[in-house]
């Protein structure tokens, strides 16, 4: 039995590995800045040695010295004890902390084998689905042949396309595709914090084992992807047409909600914050708490990845804060964390932009960037364009 039902054993071993990895990162950033302090290094010098001598530096070696040790005490003796405890049952409230955790440190939770990392998975009503032809079959009744990949993005999971409400969960937008176009909807659940190329190839491997085990004939793939996703679900396709796969004959459509293909303020906003941090020794030991933030959240600086040329038709919407005409928030900030030109792709070098043509975009007035994900004038579009 676990403190609380939003946590699985497993994770109190995932969380006292963070803890003891954090140790480990607060003792290098103290050290730093002890240094730096005790050198009298001068406002706007070089930067001192991270690393102090003699007694000083024998005490911070023993301080992570004594923290590896209780790491590997908890590995060796309590991991297998919590392996073999029962699972809860499912909790939409873990599912949503797991994945911010993920989107924030989720490359340093795959490096360093950590439980928390979430695997890739397809998944069906919150569950992932084996991908072989029997079990296939078993799960999902009556399948299509026209497959819907809805893609989620950064700190999300599959879970977010479906609306909550004080009556319980709406049929979020690929389910009511779903059922309107007569596709299969599929979910790809992911960790948002690795790299975007590491976890294209990935997706594009696992499309690849779909299609081939994929109870009837697949006849078309449409890929539906908010934010991050679009950017893996581009990484993808052009992984998957490098490695020669057969899945990108069958994918006739993306689609992207608020995708920031051609990067997001904030993150560039937060590089340079770090790189003024750097500027002066006193506040460069302050560096290695913004280099926390994961791979996946970095490659949203510039997006910038390769323009497909594989004939697939590609369509935009992007959000806009703005109310009324004129709004200063709407032009410069977008749905607030995407730029509409970054949304719907288009950039003033032409070898960067997209060319989605005009009439498969769309801009959504007075809407946030998760409001994309269940906006009805969003559905509408949607339904007119992949009928």
């Amino acid at each position: 039995m676990t403190p609380t039902p939003y946590l699985h054993a497993s994770d109190l071993h995932g969380l006292a590995r963070l803890a003891v990895d954090g140790v480990a990162g607060t003792s290098h950033l103290v050290e730093h800045l002890h240094g730096t302090v005790a050198g009298f290094a001068a406002p706007l010098g070089p930067p001192a040695p991270d690393r102090t001598r003699g007694i000083t530096g024998l005490v911070y070696r023993a301080v992570r010295g004594v923290n590896a040790t209780v790491g590997a005490s908890i590995d060796a003796v309590a991991a297998p004890v919590l392996a073999r405890l029962p699972r809860p049952g499912r909790s939409e409230i873990r599912e949503h902390w797991l994945a911010a955790l993920n989107g924030v440190l989720g490359d340093h939770l795959a490096t360093s084998n950590n439980p928390l990392a979430i695997p890739m998975s397809f998944r069906l009503d919150g569950e992932a689905l084996e991908i072989a032809h029997t079990a296939l079959s078993e799960r999902i009744d009556e399948p299509s042949g026209k497959l819907l990949i809805a893609v989620h993005g950064l700190c999300m999971n599959d879970l977010h396309w479906a609306k909550a409400t004080a009556s319980g969960r709406q049929r979020g937008m690929p389910a009511r595709l779903g059922k309107a176009l007569d596709f299969t909807p599929l979910y790809l659940h992911y960790n948002s914090g690795r790299r975007v190329d590491d976890n294209g190839g990935e997706f594009a491997a696992l499309l690849e084992t779909l299609v081939d085990h994929w109870p009837v004939p697949v006849e078309s793939i449409t890929i539906l992807a908010h934010s991050m996703g679009g950017l893996l679900a581009r990484s993808a396709l052009d992984q998957g047409l490098r490695a020669g796969h057969r899945w990108p004959e069958s994918l006739d459509r993306m689609v992207y909600l608020g995708t920031p293909h051609h990067g997001a303020p904030l993150e560039r906003a937060g590089h340079r914050f770090e790189t003024l941090l750097g500027t002066s020794p006193y506040s460069a030991p302050f560096t290695r708490l913004g280099k926390i933030r994961s791979a996946g959240i970095i490659d949203l600086r510039h997006g910038g990845l390769p323009v497909s040329d594989a004939g697939v038709e590609e369509f935009a919407i992007a959000a806009t804060a703005r109310t009324r005409a004129g709004s200063l928030a709407g032009g410069l900030l977008g749905d607030e964390l995407v730029p509409v030109d970054s949304a719907l792709g288009r950039h003033p070098d032409p070898d960067r932009a997209l060319g989605i043509p005009e009439d498969r975009c769309r801009v959504i007035s007075g809407a946030g960037h998760v409001g994309l994900l269940h906006h009805p004038e969003v559905y509408r579009s949607l339904r007119r364009w992949l009928r």
